[in-house]
Order: C-alpha cells, then sequence, then structure tokens
C-alpha cells in the first residue's frame, strides 16, 4: 500500500524548505518564513517536524516489508542501520563543506537527527506493541519536561530555558563539546538531547500510519484525522503555557502543537487525492516528495557553492549568490520580493530537476 498523499505531503514539506532555506538575502526575509527568535512557532518552525512526522507514517508501510508475521527478519536491523549512517554521514558531508576541518565541523544538524531519530524509533516499533509505543512516547515527552524544568545546570541553576543555560545545551556542550556545535554557539538546535522529544514526533506519526491502514478511504477518516490534529492543537497549546513552545529545544509541547498541524495537513491532502481523486494539483509536488532526498542534499550543496565562491572581476567581489539577487532580483523587485522570488525561482528549479527525473522514473531512494 503507498498513500499518494503522503507523498503530495512531503513534497510540500520539501518545497517549503528551499523556500525559506534559500531567500536572496536573510536580512530581507518576511517574517513568517523565519524560525521564532526562540520561543514561540511560526510557519517555519513545522517543516522539520512535518518531515519527521511523514518519515513516521511511511515507517508504517517500509518496516511491514521487513517482517514475517509481525516478527522482524534479521536483515532489518542491517537495513535500518544502513540507512541510518548514510544519512548521518550525508548531514556529515553538508556540514563540513567545503573545507571539512575536523577540529570545528559540526557533529549534529537535520539529516544527523532525522537518522537518529528514524533508528531508534524503529527498534521501538519493531520490539514494542502499540499500547507500549504509546507509553514510551508519554514517557519521553513527561521525562524531558521534567528534566528540562527540575535538573540543575551548573551555572545557572533549575528550569533556565535561555539558549545557553538549558539542560540539553549543557549536555551537549559536554559531549560534543562547544566548537562542534551549530556555528560554535553554546547551543546546537538539533542536539543530543533534544532529539529524545523528536522521537516522539516519528512515533506519532508512526502510529497515525498504523491507524491508516485500517480506515476505510472515506471523509470520516478524514474528519477523524481533522478532530485528533485540533486536539493535539490545543493539548499542546496548553502544555506550552507551563513548558514553552519551542522548535530550538523541541519542547513537549513543540512535539504534540506540530503533530497538530501535521495531522491537519495530512487530513487535507487524504480528503482530496485519497477520498475525491482530485490528483492533478498535488502532481508537482508529489514529484518532488518522490525524490525528496536528493532535493535537500543537492539544494544545501547549491546554495553553499553559491555562498563560497565569489565573482571574480567584479568590484569588491561578490559571493555568487548575492550577485545574481542584486543584478537579476533585487534590481528590479526590491529587496523583500526580490529575496522572495530568488527563493521560489529555487523551488522551481529543483522543481523541474524532480520532474525530469519523474518522468525517467529515476528515484533516489537511502
Amino acid at each position: 500500500m503507498r498513500l499518494k498523499s503522503l507523498d503530495v505531503f512531503r513534497g510540500i514539506t520539501i518545497a517549503s524548505m528551499i523556500l525559506v532555506n534559500n531567500p536572496g538575502s536573510w536580512n530581507y526575509v518576511y517574517s513568517p518564513l523565519l524560525h521564532a527568535k526562540w520561543h514561540g512557532c511560526t510557519p517555519t518552525d513545522l517543516i522539520f517536524p512535518f518531515f519527521l512526522f511523514i518519515m513516521g507514517v511511511a515507517m508504517t508501510f517500509s518496516l511491514s516489508k521487513y517482517t514475517d508475521k509481525n516478527q522482524p527478519n534479521p536483515q532489518i536491523y542491517q537495513r535500518i542501520f544502513q540507512r541510518f549512517l548514510i544519512l548521518f554521514l550525508l548531514g556529515l558531508l553538508l556540514n563540513g563543506f567545503p573545507n571539512y576541518n575536523l577540529a570545528t565541523i559540526r557533529i549534529m544538524g537535520v539529516l544527523q537527527r532525522i537518522s537518529l531519530a528514524y533508528l531508534l524509533a524503529a527498534i521501538a516499533i519493531l520490539n514494542l506493541s502499540r499500547k507500549q509505543l504509546y507509553w514510551l512516547s508519554a514517557t519521553l515527552l513527561i521525562g524531558y519536561s521534567i528534566a528540562m524544568q527540575l535538573i540543575p545546570v551548573p551555572g545557572y541553576g533549575i528550569g533556565n530555558l535561555s539558549p545557553e543555560g538549558n539542560l540539553g545545551a549543557y549536555i551537549d556542550r559536554f559531549i560534543l563539546t562547544q566548537q562542534h556545535l551549530w556555528a560554535g554557539k553554546p547551543y546546537d538546535p538539533e542536539g543530543l538531547f533534544s532529539t529524545l522529544p523528536a522521537i516522539v514526533t516519528v512515533l506519532i506519526g508512526y502510529l497515525t500510519g498504523e491507524w491508516l491502514k485500517y480506515q476505510p478511504i472515506k471523509s470520516r477518516t478524514s474528519l477523524n484525522l481533522v478532530i485528533s490534529g485540533l486536539t493535539c492543537l490545543v493539548v499542546g497549546y496548553l502544555w506550552g503555557l507551563f513548558f514553552p513552545i519551542n522548535k530550538a529545544l523541541w519542547t513537549s509541547s513543540y512535539v504534540i502543537f506540530t503533530a497538530g498541524w501535521a495531522l491537519l495537513l495530512l487530513a487535507a491532502c487524504y480528503e482530496a487525492i485519497e477520498v475525491r481523486g482530485w490528483q492533478k494539483w498535488g502532481h508537482s509536488f508529489e514529484v518532488m516528495g518522490l525524490n525528496a532526498i536528493l532535493i535537500f542534499v543537492g539544494s544545501g550543496f547549491l546554495a553553499r557553492l553559491m555562498i563560497y565562491n565569489k565573482i571574480s572581476g567584479v568590484e569588491n567581489s561578490p559571493t555568487i549568490k548575492t550577485w545574481i539577487y542584486q543584478q537579476f532580483f533585487q534590481s528590479w523587485a526590491g529587496s523583500f520580493n526580490g529575496s522572495l522570488i530568488f527563493a521560489i525561482v529555487n523551488v522551481l528549479f529543483w522543481w523541474g530537476i524532480s520532474d525530469l527525473m519523474y518522468r525517467r522514473s529515476l528515484f533516489l531512494k537511502v
């Protein structure tokens, strides 16, 4: 079984990622396309948890290929570890490009978190019952909330949720050391400790996929997804009054709140594509969703190439990205609109690559 609506959802998410990651200039970005400065949640803060949620739903179908009578066969753990290792190494390749200084390379990152969350969630899924997965999810979220708010951090005390004073940042500095954190800062938004609640985002996706497998393809199923999504939004918001919604900390309230939005978008895609058969509108997103890893890695390398290489023979030698933005976008559309159109052109470029690969039945999978 394959959910076309899930591929469309993944495509919407990867297109959104390219849009927010590639403005013409970071000095001119409309606020919804930026992450919250610390506490809070913008549309941009939904993209990463959407990836993990989608991965969880997909695991419902992918892991079943490697089980016999609901028991994992010997090959499955090798397959899981192989995927974890490839994703983690791809993340390191992106982080280190172009210099690869091992003394300062950032160890964690988006792909590294995806790989770790996948590895640990997959092991849990293969060894625990559905009821036990619910208990594990609750334990991780409640335990993380208690730890972050009640375990004292040397030099900062109890319940400090500042970038440098929170427990997760302290653990990352202790294990990874600061020079291997994001941009050498005292915290990493994809750190080790905050990966624990990220596992729950994957498990929520998996449990959603397990439920969907046995539901009729009817509007009633979409409605139940909507009800679940709205419930998560309310629970996440209320929890956020005590443990703030925060992407960099991947707080428990953030897990539930963003899962609510993921369920709502999945419901919309499911209703439109699976139930009503409106498939044409989603084709452009589907082709991007089917090659999400290629687009993620490729767009990352292309962005870095344009940032780290300069235009020779031009006064003050701007980077390739700055020169293209100023000459072809800012010059006629203005600073903010030019920056946005630059990002949109990036999306269209990668859509073109994806569409070409789709037409030739080329799909890169890890």
